[in-house]
C-alpha cells in the first residue's frame, strides 16, 4: 500500500514537459544553478563544435536566444550523462557483489571405491558427510585398513558443526573410531546406522563418549549456516539417506549410495524421488552422485530376484546343511535368509563376530524379525541334522580371519565343512578381492562341499544405481553443476559422459574432481582453489599412520628377495674385527644348501672391513654402507637377486 500511495500523485506531474522543467530552474539557488548548468553547457558544446569557427560570419546569437532555443530540442534533457547514472547503479551489484560461494573438499572416495568423506564449507561453517575406510590391496603387506587423512579436518575442528552419515557400510563409517579418538564431532544419522556405529565403537572403547543425533527423512537439521534435509534412498541396507544441503550459496544434493528399486523388500524403502524433484524445481546448485555402477546400462535388479534365486537354491540343497556367506551389514539379505529358513523348517545360526553383533542389534531395533525358537547358537549346529540347519556367516570377501575362511581351512571351532554342506556366497567380490575369494572357494570345494558363487545364480544384486537410474536422478535434480563421486576414475568418467549426453548440464559444468581438491562453487561458476591435505593413512594393528611408503617398499622388498643380516663385533678403539662376520638369511636362501655362497659372502664382508681399517675409517655409517655395497654386488652376480642387506656392527 505504501508504494500505491507514493504513485497516486503521479497524474498531476503529467503536465506539459515545459512546466516541471522550468519550475525547478526558477526555484534553484545560485549554488544549484551552477551545478545544473554544467551538463547543458557540455552537451551543446559537443553538438555545436563543428559550427564554432563560423560564428564570426553570422554573428553571435544573444544569450537569451540561446536560452530560448533549448526547449526546441526535446532530446537534450535525455542526452546528459546524469540520467544514466541510476541504470549503472542498478547493474553494479552484478560485478561488485559476487554470489556467496561454497567450498567442497572431497577427502576420499574419488578415484577409488571406499574411504568416502567430504567436507562442505560456507561462510566459515563446515560440515562433514561420511567417514569410511577402504580395505588394503595386495601390495599393502601387513596393512589391515586404510583410512582418510584427517589433517584438514583436525585443522578446522573448531569450525565443523557436525558429521552426517549416509548409511552403515564400512566404506562410509569404518574410519569413525580413528577420527573420534582425535575429534569427538557430533554424529547425525538414522537409527540403524547409529546401532552399527555403536557396535564398531565398542571395540575401541568409544561408544559411551560419542555424541549421536538420530535423524529421519524430511526432518531438517540446522547447523550454522547449513540446513540439511535427509532424503530416504533405497540401498542394500535399511535407513540409507541422501542429503539436501542448503546454505547461502545454494542447494547441494549428496546422494550417498543409492538405487531405484520399485519393489523393495521393505515397502517404505523406495527412493524418495518426489523430494529430489522438489529440490530440482527450486534449483540445485550442485549434485554429487554415486558412480559405482556407471558402466552398467539399464536398471539395477530388484532384491526380489534374490529372494526367488535363493529360494530355488534352498530347494536344491535338499537334505544338506546350508551355509550362506554375506556382508554382516546387509540386514535385508539376513532377513531374507531367515524367512526362507523358516519356510523350509530349518533353524538359523549366525557365525562371525560382526554378524552376531549386527544381528542382535538389528533384532533389538526391529529391523530383523525372527522368533526366538528359530535362532540357535553356533555351538549347537552339530546337535541338529544337516537338513534342519541354516548357518549365516561372514567371509563373503575371503577375509583371512573371517568365519568362512576358517571353515575353508578346517580350523573353525564349531563347523567342519564336508560333502553334506551346500554353501552360497551371496555377494560379489569387491575389486581387488577376487584372489582371496577364489582361495576360499577352492578350499571349500576341496573339502567336498558344493559352492554357489559369483554369477552362477541370482544370489546377489547390487545396491548401486545403473545408468538409467543415474539419468533419472540427473533429470529430476537438474543441477547447475555435476560432480560424479564414489568410484574409480573410469566410473567417474562414464558417469560424467552420461550426464553430458543428457544435454541438461553444459559440459563445462561437469567436473571430475580428485581427492584433496578445494572446489569453490557458486552461482557465478565453479573453480579450483588449490588443494588441502588428503591421502591414505594405513592402519597396521594398533599403529595408525606409522606404516608409510618407505615401510611398504621395504615389506615389498622383503617379500620378493628376503633379507641377509651381517653381524660383526669390532674393537671400538682400533677398528679390528673381534668376531664374525656371522651371516643370517631369512627368505633368501636355505643356509644348509648354500654354504659356498655364504662363505663367499663372508669373504666379501671381511675385505670391505679391511679396506675401511686401512683407510682409518671410523665412521660406522660409512663402514656399513661399504659392507652393504660389497655384499649386494656379490650376491647379485651369483644369484641375480637383491635381498635386503642389514649390516650390524657391535662395538666392544
Amino acid at each position: 500500500m505504501e508504494e500505491f500511495h507514493q504513485k497516486k500523485p503521479a497524474p498531476p506531474t503529467r503536465a506539459p514537459p515545459g512546466g516541471p522543467t522550468r519550475r525547478p530552474r526558477a526555484a534553484h539557488t545560485a549554488e544549484t544553478e551552477t551545478k545544473t548548468a554544467k551538463p547543458p553547457r557540455r552537451q551543446p558544446a559537443r553538438a555545436a563544435a563543428p559550427k564554432a569557427p563560423r560564428a564570426p560570419k553570422t554573428g553571435e546569437a544573444p544569450a537569451a536566444n540561446r536560452r530560448a532555443a533549448r526547449p526546441a530540442q526535446p532530446r537534450l534533457p535525455q542526452a546528459p550523462q546524469a540520467p544514466r547514472l541510476p541504470r549503472r547503479r542498478q547493474s553494479a551489484p552484478v560485478y561488485t557483489d559476487p554470489a556467496v560461494p561454497m567450498h567442497i573438499c572431497p577427502l576420499g572416495g574419488l578415484g577409488e571405491v571406499g574411504k568416502n568423506i567430504t567436507l562442505y564449507e560456507c561462510q566459515g561453517d563446515m560440515i562433514l558427510v561420511d567417514c569410511g575406510l577402504v580395505f588394503p590391496d595386495e601390495e599393502m603387506f601387513g596393512v589391515d585398513l586404510v583410512i582418510p587423512d584427517f589433517t584438514y579436518v583436525l585443522e578446522n575442528k573448531d569450525r565443523i558443526k557436525g558429521l552426517f552419515i549416509t548409511h552403515g557400510h564400512e566404506d562410509h563409517i569404518g574410519a569413525l573410531p580413528y577420527l573420534l579418538k582425535k575429534f569427538n564431532v557430533p554424529i547425525y544419522t538414522a537409527r540403524l546406522t547409529i546401532g552399527l556405529i555403536k557396535n564398531k565403537l565398542e571395540e575401541h572403547g568409544l561408544a559411551s563418549s560419542a555424541v549421536f543425533h538420530e535423524i529421519r527423512p524430511r526432518q531438517k537439521v540446522k547447523l550454522g549456516c547449513f540446513t540439511v534435509e535427509p532424503i530416504h534412498v533405497n540401498h542394500s541396507i535399511p535407513d540409507a539417506l541422501a542429503f539436501a544441503i542448503e546454505c547461502p550459496a545454494g542447494i547441494v544434493l549428496h546422494t550417498g549410495d543409492f538405487k531405484i528399486d520399485y519393489t523393495p523388500l521393505s515397502g517404505d524403502a523406495v527412493t524418495d524421488l518426489s523430494t529430489i524433484a522438489e529440490y530440482g524445481r527450486r534449483g540445485v546448485l550442485a549434485l554429487l552422485a554415486d558412480s559405482t555402477n556407471a558402466e552398467r546400462p539399464g536398471f539395477t535388479a530388484t532384491e526380489q530376484t534374490v529372494a526367488e534365486g535363493v529360494r530355488s537354491l534352498f530347494a536344491r540343497a535338499k537334505n544338506r546343511r546350508i551355509i550362506v556367506a554375506t556382508f554382516a551389514s546387509n540386514i535385508y539379505r539376513v532377513q531374507q535368509i531367515i524367512e526362507l529358513a523358516m519356510e523350509s523348517g530349518r533353524k538359523v545360526a549366525v557365525s562371525g563376530r560382526s554378524m552376531v553383533s549386527n544381528t542382535e542389534m538389528a533384532r533389538e531395533l526391529g529391523y530383523i524379525r525372527v522368533p526366538d525358537n528359530v535362532l540357535i547358537d553356533v555351538e549347537e549346529v552339530n546337535k541338529y541334522p544337516p537338513e534342519k540347519v541354516v548357518l549365516i556367516t561372514t567371509g563373503s570377501q575371503g577375509e583371512p580371519l573371517s568365519a568362512l575362511s576358517r571353515m575353508a581351512q578346517s580350523n573353525h571351532r564349531n563347523v567342519k565343512v564336508g560333502p553334506s554342506d551346500f554353501i552360497i556366497i551371496s555377494a560379489r567380490p569387491i575389486p581387488g578381492n577376487e584372489k582371496t575369494v577364489t582361495k576360499v572357494v577352492n578350499g571349500l570345494l576341496s573339502l567336498g562341499a558344493e559352492v554357489i558363487y559369483e554369477n552362477m545364480y541370482d544370489t546377489h544384486v547390487s545396491g548401486h544405481a545403473c545408468q538409467e537410474e543415474q539419468k533419472l536422478i540427473l533429470t529430476l535434480a537438474h543441477p547447475q553443476y555435476f560432480l560424479p563421486v564414489h568410484g574409480e576414475f573410469k566410473q567417474l568418467k562414464r558417469h560424467a559422459e552420461t550426464a553430458e549426453h543428457l544435454g541438461y548440464i553444459p559440459k563445462n559444468n561437469i567436473y571430475i574432481a580428485e581427492n584433496g581438491q578445494n572446489i569453490r562453487v557458486s552461482q557465478d561458476g565453479l573453480v579450483l582453489e588449490g588443494t588441502v591435505p588428503s591421502g591414505a593413512v594405513m592402519v597396521d594393528g594398533y599403529g595408525v599412520g606409522d606404516v608409510g611408503n618407505v615401510v611398504l617398499r621395504d615389506r615389498h622388498h622383503l617379500s620378493e628377495d628376503g633379507i641377509v643380516i651381517v653381524t660383526v663385533a669390532v674393537d671400538g678403539r682400533t677398528g679390528q674385527v673381534v668376531s664374525g662376520p656371522e651371516i643370517v638369511s631369512r627368505g633368501f636362501v636355505y643356509v644348509r644348501e648354500s654354504e659356498e655362497l655364504l662363505d663367499g659372502a663372508r669373504t666379501q664382508v671381511e675385505m670391505a672391513l679391511d679396506r675401511s681399517l686401512a683407510e682409518n675409517l671410523h665412521d660406522w655409517a660409512s663402514v656399513k654402507a661399504r659392507v652393504r655395497e660389497a655384499l649386494s654386488g656379490y650376491i647379485y652376480r651369483r644369484t641375480k637377486r637383491s635381498p635386503m642387506i642389514l649390516p650390524i656392527l657391535l662395538e666392544v
